[in-house]
């Protein structure tokens, strides 16, 4: 799903540097590698070509969010073997890299991968995924072209998310065992218990090994598991320098974004896009929805709460928004708000940064000054896992080389 935008050519914006901030790893394999890794796994697919796969299981178009959800069950399969995991993470950075990505925030699920039983712990997740992301960012970074100047570093966190709900046995061998070990526990509970324990090791692995887990998500099913019910997962990761994100407003109203901002510390957001529909609003107690949303809109944008906006996928998991130009994007951008061009999942939704650009540059006329301002909020609005000094220092160095790339591209201020 493609758009040209009418100013920029995709040279350019694939030349151009960019950040991806919502990035789920296990939604962004390679159909290739999921293929590969599959066949050394004995994991059973639908199909073991590319071509199969695109027809039935990662589509170009959905007909509900459900159907979009279908392909992880065997990307995440594939994922328990710390083989794959490692080569899934490098691949993942070096796809980046090939477009002009020069900084990842990668998210996922810990606990979906992990299998006690066979020796797979939280800590072995964790150093397998940041082991294939080093390895990729050291290849890159010792290259001429960087070491020379040329182009900026690469660099990368992770992000760690909760689950908002899964059931008692299927979602993954450790969520299966948690549940036993729990049973007499109300379900709600048990994800909770599971969501304090990933925030706690997540911390945990960041100072006393030096990890660069940078932020909490909460991801899954929004409906019915409101973020309050994680309000202290979200307080443990604040009283510790953990920064935070949340799932809100892909598939709840503007309710779940105000929710995600006091009760869960959120520093950005995930998704946001029913910000500019109040008709999404359900509480009862908001009677003028309208102005709801006209306010707090304007308070995200004061406070400069970054949104991760992720078109194509909000396109194939709400299909009645029909057209990119339907999308909300075109009222984030006219009520100044900060957002920063995501893919979600670059296998599942088949896309990648440089075709998200062309799809919210197809939609909304932007000139380059606020372009560069967009590119700029995936550098200002990263969890960077360095100091603050480091991450003025390392934006800085970037943004400079946005304004090499659009002179090489002729482009100006104010020039169709």
């Amino acid at each position: 799903m493609t758009t040209q935008s009418p100013r920029y050519s995709r040279e350019f914006l694939q030349a151009m540097p960019k950040a991806d901030l919502h990035l789920h790893l296990d939604g962004s394999l390679r159909p290739e590698g999921l293929i590969e890794m599959a066949k050394r796994s004995n994991i059973e697919l639908p199909s073991y070509t590319v071509d199969g796969l695109y027809e039935l299981v990662f589509k170009e178009s959905y007909n509900n969010l459900g159907e979009y959800l279908n392909g992880f069950q065997y990307t995440c399969a594939v994922l328990r073997d710390m083989e794959n995991l490692e080569q899934a993470s490098y691949e993942l950075a070096v796809d980046n890299l090939a477009e002009g990505v020069n900084y990842i925030e990668v998210r996922f699920a810990p606990q979906l991968m992990m299998d006690p039983a066979h020796g797979i712990d939280f800590d072995t997740v964790m150093h397998t995924t940041n082991r294939g992301l080093a390895r990729a960012k050291a290849e890159y970074n010792n290259s001429s072209a960087v070491k020379n100047g040329d182009k900026p570093p690469f660099d990368y966190g992770i992000i760690n998310c909760a689950m908002r709900m899964f059931g008692k046995k299927g979602f993954s061998p450790y969520y299966t065992q948690l549940f036993q070990m729990l049973r007499d526990h109300e379900p709600k509970q048990v994800i909770k218990t599971a969501a304090m324990e990933m925030i706690r090791a997540s911390v945990r692995l960041r100072d006393e090994e030096g990890l660069p887990i940078v932020g909490l998500d909460i991801a899954g099913q929004e409906m019915g598991y409101p973020a309050h019910d994680f309000k202290e997962v979200y307080e443990y990761a604040h009283q510790n320098f953990l920064l935070k994100t949340v799932h809100a407003g892909e598939a709840y109203g503007a309710e779940s974004i105000f929710e995600a901002l006091t009760q869960c510390y959120a520093d950005r957001l995930g998704h946001g896009y029913s910000l500019f529909s109040p008709e999404m609003i359900q509480d009862p107690a908001i009677t003028d929805k309208t102005d709801y949303a006209r306010r707090l809109a304007s308070f995200i944008a004061d406070r400069r709460i970054a949104i991760e906006v992720c078109i194509t996928s909000n396109l194939q998991t709400n299909p009645a928004i029909g057209d990119v130009k339907n999308h909300n994007f075109k009222h984030m951008y006219a009520n100044r708000l900060a957002t920063v061009i995501c893919t979600d999942n670059r296998l599942v939704s088949r896309t990648t940064v440089t075709q998200e650009y062309e799809l919210a540059l197809s939609s909304v006329d932007v000139p380059l000054k606020r372009l560069k301002d967009m590119v700029a909020y995936g550098f200002k609005k990263n969890f960077f896992h360095g100091d603050y000094v480091a991450k003025r220092s390392y934006a800085k160095q970037v943004l400079e080389y946005f304004d090499r790339i659009a002179a090489e591209h002729n482009l100006t201020d104010g020039e169709k």
